[in-house]
Formats: C-alpha cells, structure tokens, sequence
C-alpha cells in the first residue's frame, strides 16, 4: 500500500465517509487533550501545510523549557519523521500517548496500533527522547452519556509498554524494506492474501484484483475469504473453472456459477415464495431508517458509535388492490431525534399490522433501542418490532435468483436485476444522495449550512430514503407478480 500511495494513489477507491471520519478523529482529539490539562500545541503551519521543520524545532523549544505535555510534538530522524498526538513528561522521562478515534481491541491494537506507537518510540529514542512509557488512548464503547460528557469515561487508556517492547526490534527492519521497497519505480509484486481485508480492507483492492476474471472466486456468496483464496492459489479463480473442479458443494453458490456460466433467466421456487407471501398480511407496511454514528455521544442515554436513527420512509397499503400511501420522518439536524422518532413511528404505524423490512434485524435493532429508551412508548414500539417480517428472506432462501444478482442479496443488487432499465429505481438518478454512507454524512451538516442549502439536502434525504422503501415494494410487487402468474398458468 506504501507504494501505491507514493506512485499510483489515484487508484485508491474512495469513501464517501473520508471526510466525517477525518472529522471525527479531530473531535477526539482535541477531547483527549483535555485529560492531560493544558497541553502545549506545537503545530506550525504555512499557507494550510503544515510546517514540519517549525514544529520539530518548537517541539526541541518545549522539551528544553521542561514543557509537561506536549500535543503533536515532532521528530525527525534520518529521513523518518512522526508526530505524538500526546508527549507527557514523567519524572525520569516521557510517555507517549497516541490517540485513537475508534474501539480497540487485542486484534486491531496488535496489527496496527502497536506498530505505530513503536515506530515513534524508535524515532523519538534516536532523537535522545528518553521514553518510559507507551499508551493508546482509544474510546470506550460502554460508555454511557448521561447529558454531561465525562472525559474519564469516555476514553479508555491502555498500557502498550510490553508489546511495543516486543514490535521495537522489528521497527528498523521494516524501515530498511520500506525504503528499498519506494526507491523502485517498479511496480512490486504480491499476491492477494488475507492481509488485503484483514484488519482492515485495502483501498487499492480493485486495482490489485483487476486481472481476475468477471465474475471470480471471490465474488461467490457467503466463502470465508480464506477459502476464496485458496481456490485462488491452486488456479480456480474463474467460474468454469469452479464448476469443474467439483469441490464447491453450496447450493447457492453453485447456482450463481451455472447461472453466471450459462444465463438461465430466473430460478423461481414458487412454493418458497408462496410460503414467504402467506406470512404477510394488510394493511402491509414497508420501513426502512436512516442512521448516523456519531463518536461523541451527543445525546442522553446513547453510546459512542450507536446507531442513531434519524429518518424513516414508510410506503404502505390498506388492502389488496389498495393505492400505495407513502409517510416520512426527517428530525431537525443538531436536535435529539430520537423521542421524536419513536413518537412518529407509534403515530404513523398502528398495533399490529404487518411491517416489513429489508435485512429486518437493522430495523428491529434500532425499534428495540427506542423502547429501552421511552417506557411510555414501549408496548407500542415492541408490537411493531415483533410483527416485523424480512422481505431479504425469500431472496437468501435461494427461492428467486437471477443472474444479475451476482450473488448478492442485499436490495441494491436484487432491485436492479429484477428492473434493469427502470430509471425511476435507479439510485445513481438521484441528487445528493445515493447511499446511506452519504446519508449518514449529510444530515449532520444540514445544521450549519445556510436555509436554502439546508431546504435542498434535506429534500435530498426524503428523496433517498423514500426511493428505499419504494424499492421494497416493487420487490415485494415481483414477488406477487410471480406467484399469481404461476396460478394463472395452473388454470
């Protein structure tokens, strides 16, 4: 990836969540500050870069003058340079404390924290920094906000010393296989393997994989990556090499490769679908949420990263050959939406109807959360979770494939290989708004922009979530359509 970055970063994929996650690691570290009392800040900066050889000199300035904590004090050394978010002086010499925006846990602080913290530590010690102690500062997912942010609480401190004793003799040799590694101008050669998903999937894996052939192994349904890479190491990286291997076993995988080697139309079970039809019931009702996660809890009762619904569409139907209805819910960007939510959800759905949703367990989630939260609301909340059904069901079943579906059930696959030439379900027609990654960056937003930009985003997001559920119901249409056509043909 190294090389990637210095010589071909355009190929990097991107994240519509970049920039709310650049946001968010600012947020925290600026809060993480605050448990070290009244650091000194070295950052320098010169037309919006930052200036590193001023913020090596000062930080040299803040040492000699016995400074107690540090915040971004820099180093330099042979060409390697690093920042310490935070550099506390102790009694025989200095602590690093690298600030992290996420949860840790043994696997991710072993594969990547430990090994950054242990590079700054070989930068700093070359530079004459004595360093006795080592730390990640990381957020306490536990941590339940009351109304009043309690620092002690929300970050957890975990002593790395030992491991990063253990990482420090592999630091300069990895330095070295870097530096020869970005001296070439030529590309370097590495199979894929498991370190391209794990901890963390590679920007760069589309480009690395695109002399795989389309479809390929590791577009099979439900193989543990392990698995797909196997296949891929003894050369089985095509679908008809698959199929004449004779190892894969798995029924859905082995219709998405005949229907992928030969297009077949549609698998239907006609039976599966009936049976899956026969648990609904009108008036029928289709929901789906939009959530954000924000670091910082910002309101009572919610946990740093939990799911904070924001929004819901929700297409209905009175009863059969009824007209489709259509309701919504946007809460105000910056206020708590989440009694808000809950109240409009009891006043838009009645006790017991059926609701459906798609990949349901989402949905039950955040209704379960709302009743823990409103005691009033609760019975109410609780019934419509309870008469939730998964429109994803009959598709994971295996009772209706196609080939365009490449595999996947999730509804942005299925939705344009039932209707692959209908513009008004095509979410890429949209404006501003295209996924929920985009939604969940949005509507944050929406507080500081100006009226007729807050006007437009937020028609922006009923426009995206309405298209959600209305994709739900021609779904659910295909699925009728089907069965009912089948009984057609029986008379």
């Amino acid at each position: 990836m190294l090389w990637m970055d210095k010589y071909k970063p355009e190929e990097k994929a991107e994240d519509a969540t970049d920039d709310s996650r650049m946001e968010a690691g600012t947020e925290v570290g600026k809060l993480a500050r605050e448990l070290f009392g009244k650091p000194v800040d070295v950052t320098e900066t010169v037309n919006g870069q930052l200036n590193l050889p001023a913020m090596t000199d000062r930080t040299q300035v803040e040492i000699e003058h016995e400074t107690s904590v540090i915040c971004e004090a820099s180093f330099s050394y042979q060409g390697c340079y690093c920042a310490v978010d935070i550099l506390k002086r102790e009694n025989d010499g200095w602590a690093i404390y690298e600030v992290k925006s996420s949860t840790v846990n043994e696997k991710n602080m072993k594969a990547v924290y430990v090994a950054d913290v242990a590079y700054q530590k070989y930068v700093l010690e070359h530079c004459g920094v004595r360093i006795t102690g080592t730390y990640i500062v990381s957020i306490n997912n536990d941590y339940v906000y009351d109304g009043k942010l309690d620092l002690e609480r929300l970050f957890q401190i975990t002593d790395v010393s030992e491991f990063v004793r253990n990482e420090i003799g592999e630091v300069e040799k990895n330095l070295l296989q870097e530096d020869t590694l970005l001296e070439s101008e030529n590309e370097p050669e590495r199979e894929l393997g498991l370190y391209c998903k794990d901890p963390y999937g590679c920007p760069y894996w589309e480009y690395c994989a695109k002399e795989l052939p389309t479809p390929s192994v590791f577009d099979l349904y439900r193989m543990p990556l392990k698995k797909k890479l196997e296949y891929y190491r003894e050369g089985n990286s095509d679908y008809r090499q698959l199929k004449d291997c004779g190892k894969i076993k798995n029924e859905k995988q082995l219709r998405q490769i005949e229907f992928a080697l030969e297009d077949k139309g549609t698998y239907v079970n006609i039976d599966g679908i009936r049976e899956f039809l026969s648990t609904l019931s009108y008036p029928l009702y289709f929901l789906d949420f939009e959530t954000m996660q924000p670091v910082i809890p910002l309101f009572p009762g919610t946990k740093p990263y939990q799911q904070i619904p924001f929004q819901y569409s929700l297409h209905y139907i009175k009863s059969a050959g009824g007209p489709l209805l259509h309701k919504e819910f946007l809460a105000e960007s910056g206020e708590n939406p989440l009694q808000a939510i809950a109240e409009a959800l009891c006043r838009d759905i009645p006790m017991n109807v059926c609701v459906t949703a798609y990949n349901k367990s989402f949905e039950c989630s955040r209704i379960k959360e709302l009743a823990g939260m409103f005691p009033d609301l609760s019975e109410h909340l609780l019934n419509i979770k309870e008469n939730i059904k998964d429109l994803l069901d009959p598709f994971q079943a295996g009772h209706y494939y196609n080939r365009a579906m490449g595999g996947s059930f999730s509804i942005k696959s299925v939705l344009p290989a039932i209707f692959p030439d209908d513009p008004e379900l095509n979410y890429h027609n949209l404006e501003g708004v295209h996924n929920g990654s985009e939604a969940m960056t949005i509507f944050p937003r929406i507080k500081d922009m100006l009226a007729e930009e807050q006007k437009k985003a937020r028609h922006n997001l009923l426009k995206y979530c309405e298209l959600d559920t209305y994709a739900m119901v021609k779904v659910w249409g295909e699925l009728v359509r089907v069965v009912e056509g089948d009984a057609e043909d029986g008379d």
